[in-house]
């Protein structure tokens, strides 16, 4: 259909339509400029994010010392087997009938003339001065044994969640860096498109000074730029947020706009999937130890009416004089000791922590079921993903045709400003659109891999 002809306008319009347009297209280099001066610009892979993320993000660290304070605590059950040993050096001054004789008696300084029953009734002033060595070594103690093994349950299901973590780290990294190549190729596609629209806008000035064109017309043409160039601000954003984030991973200062090494693209086709989830997954055997370790608190509190068999022993030596030992002695026993009733307190204990394990236990079902769900869910996005993936293709090839030939319609007056534009968007959204799809069928494998390590393919989504 032939372009509508208006009337020559004048050559002061011409002018200002010129100048109007060449004032825009500095605006917008000026402000895409602005955007690459305010950080540095680095290339980067996703190897290199990976080796120092893992080196350095600070979400390991914490779980890192979770693990140690876990470590810790088991550790610190080693009492029930190994010996105590305490020293202690005391000294007194007393007029005590019964201290002053029992001074003086462990003194071994004793003489008849101290059996005096005036200086036994009212004794001068005595000094001793007392070092004592005390070893206490547990024999037997059952609910000892329990709360071990619970703390050792529980170091190990640290240990298993800190994998996870890290687990998680390294898809927060794929995802990172596929949004990254993402927002790069949306860069890329809407400078394209900005590059487009504006030789439209130059093409349609010319047209609209020889009067071939509407100003309508024109002014369509303008909006469209606009828009690209809204657009594309909010691309570079997103690179920058994208960069921002990776700096966070790595625990290093958000200055830097990181560029992609590797280009995106579709992964390869991955083999069949496993149906069922791998059962010695890291979270999901840091669930099964967690239950353990409540079950064995649990059997603890419930023992702990047992006896327990101790053994001690003391060294002691005694002088009127500080830091002197003249005399010395020493007693060795063993002790078997029952709490009986400790005001019901022991009854609340057993069952909280009977009820403490139930929930675990409960919890651990509740978890595996949901990941099961979430395994098979993940696995239809992803068939979903290649599906869209084939159709999006195809669009995207009519798109890119559709636009050649109405481009060389517009340029020999054959085409409406309008069909264009609307061909030119079509194109650029179709280019968007590929790009969001391969960015979900690369992101379903990751996750995938995530869900089932080692049951499906590395992701291979990073082909340069």
């Amino acid at each position: 259909m032939l372009l509508i002809r208006a009337p020559a306008p004048s050559n002061f319009a011409s002018i200002k339509s010129d100048e109007m347009m060449r004032t825009r297209h500095i605006t917008s280099l000026l402000l895409l400029a602005s955007l690459a001066v305010q950080a540095q610009e680095v290339a980067i892979s996703e190897a290199e994010i990976m080796q120092r993320a893992l080196k350095a993000n600070t979400q390991l660290k914490i779980s890192e010392a979770a693990y140690r304070e876990a470590r810790g605590a088991y550790r610190q059950t080693q009492a029930i087997f190994l010996p105590s040993l305490s020293a202690s050096h005391t000294g007194i001054v007393t007029t005590n009938p019964l201290m002053a004789f029992g001074s003086r008696l462990n003194q071994e300084v004793l003489t008849a003339a101290d059996f005096n029953p005036e200086l036994l009734n009212d004794p001068e002033r005595t000094e001793n001065y007392a070092t004592r060595l005390e070893v206490q070594q547990p024999l037997l103690n059952v609910d000892g044994l329990y709360q071990r093994k619970a703390a050792r349950y529980q170091m190990e299901a640290t240990a298993l969640q800190g994998e996870r973590s890290r687990q998680y780290l390294e898809l927060e990294i794929r995802r990172a860096y596929m949004e990254l190549q993402l927002a790069h190729k949306s860069v890329t596609v809407l400078e394209k498109a900005l590059q487009a629209a504006q030789s439209y806008e130059t093409l349609a000035g010319n047209l609209y000074q020889k009067g071939y064109l509407q100003k309508s017309d024109l002014l369509a043409v303008q909006v469209r730029v606009s828009e690209v160039l809204n657009h594309l601000h909010q691309a570079r954003s997103q690179v920058a947020n994208t960069s921002d984030y990776l700096s966070l991973l790595m625990d290093t200062t958000p200055s830097v706009i990181y560029i992609p090494r590797d280009s995106l693209k579709p992964a390869p086709q991955a083999a069949p999937l496993a149906p069922e989830l791998p059962s010695d997954r890291a979270d999901l055997k840091a669930l099964s130890l967690a239950t353990e370790a409540y079950k064995n608190a649990y059997k603890a509190e419930q023992t702990g009416f047992l006896p327990r068999l101790n053994a001690f022993g003391t060294y002691e030596l005694y002088d009127d004089q500080l830091f002197r030992f003249g005399a010395s002695g020493y007693t060795l026993g063993a002790q078997l000791s029952w709490d009986l009733f400790k005001g019901n307190s022991r009854t609340g204990r057993i069952q909280a922590s009977k009820a403490a394990y139930d929930k675990s236990r409960l919890e651990q079902q509740q978890y595996q079921s949901q990941s099961q769900m979430e395994w098979q869910k993940a696995q239809r996005a992803l068939a979903d993903a290649r599906s869209r993936l084939q159709g999006v293709t195809l669009s995207l090839e009519q798109a890119r045709e559709a636009l050649r030939i109405r481009s060389n319609r517009f340029r020999e007056g054959l085409e409406k400003t309008t069909d264009l534009l609307s061909a030119e968007a079509s194109a650029a959204h179709k280019e968007l659109e590929y790009a969001q799809t391969v960015y979900a069928v690369n992101y379903a494998l990751a996750y995938l891999e995530f869900l089932a390590p080692g049951q499906t393919p590395q992701t291979q989504h990073l082909n340069k």
